[in-house]
């Protein structure tokens, strides 16, 4: 055998015996020997458990992505059902039909502004607002315009809306409170008239039966009303909306089974419809003579 063989065969029997048996750690100036043998289990559970964790991490994530898939291939990612309220023009089918929802649209994909103009591009739709309720059902909450008269034209009546929009759209009946406009073909008269009924009291729109467009020389903006009272109201449309405004007032100073004439354009004032008779009469017997 070989010097260096021997040397070599020395150091191991040394560090076997020796240093592998004890190692000393010098910690805040004690020294303690722990063996090396106790050491060597110690981490093996450290990697151990390292193993283990990375292990739960990777199964927790493909478990994830798996899920992950088979629910967006499920109905549970899709539009179930669609609610909607507030619409009165607009039948329910009318309105999803115009949101192009389907129960193939991915809950996941839907644009709700994107939503919402498309129903508000429709004449009576003022706003729409789309709402999803859990898990995967949707709320459509429509508000419209509201038709405040309509327009009496070729025997057929056109909605007017409270945004001035006249809406032609034949319908042959009317609600009972809302007021008709005659004589009316568009124009400046028409748009004040429209702009002026937006401003009246709810009460003194819906007592409003008719309202006739009769032009004077003087005046080309007069109007003629027939109330559902029974009364009848000469008014101009530029001081319209001010003075209508004051009709119940004025109404609950006349005696209710004396119908007449409330004329508003100058200053409110009564004619009797006995007295305007009697004055024709008369008139008409100063002509015979």
């Amino acid at each position: 055998m070989s010097v260096r063989a021997v040397v070599f065969s020395f150091i191991i029997l040394f560090l076997d015996n020796t240093w592998l048996r004890e190692i000393e750690v010098k910690g805040l100036g004690k020294g303690k020997i722990v063996s090396l043998e106790d050491r060597v289990p110690k981490l093996k559970q450290q990697r151990r458990r390292k193993a283990n964790k990375r292990l739960i991490f990777l199964l927790l994530l493909f478990f994830t992505l798996i899920s992950c898939v088979v629910y967006f291939q499920s109905p549970l990612s899709h539009v179930n059902k669609i609610r909607v309220v507030g619409n009165k023009a607009y039948t329910t089918d009318q309105l999803i039909a115009q949101t192009g929802l389907t129960k193939q649209t991915n809950i996941w994909r839907i644009d709700k502004k994107k939503i919402a103009t498309k129903l508000k591009a429709l004449s009576e739709v003022k706003s729409a607002k789309l709402k999803r309720e859990f898990p995967n059902n949707f709320l459509i909450t429509i508000k419209e315009w509201d038709r405040i008269a309509y327009m009496m034209k070729d025997g057929v009546f056109w909605p007017i809306l409270e945004n001035g929009e006249i809406l032609k759209q034949e319908t042959s009946t009317i609600p009972v409170n809302s007021p008709v406009l005659m004589g009316f073909s568009g124009g400046e008269a028409t748009e004040e008239m429209i702009a002026a009924l937006n401003q009246l009291p709810t009460e003194v729109l819906n007592s409003i039966s008719e309202i006739h467009h009769t032009p004077k020389e003087t005046d080309k903006l007069h109007i003629t009303l027939y109330m559902n009272d029974g009364f009848e109201v000469s008014a101009t449309i530029r001081s319209f909306a001010e003075k209508m405004a004051h009709y119940p007032a004025i109404v609950s100073q006349l005696d209710p089974n004396v119908k007449g004439v409330i004329d508003m354009e100058l200053g409110p004032y009564f004619r009797p419809y006995q007295l305007e008779d009697a004055n024709e009469e008369n008139d008409n017997n100063e002509e015979e003579r």
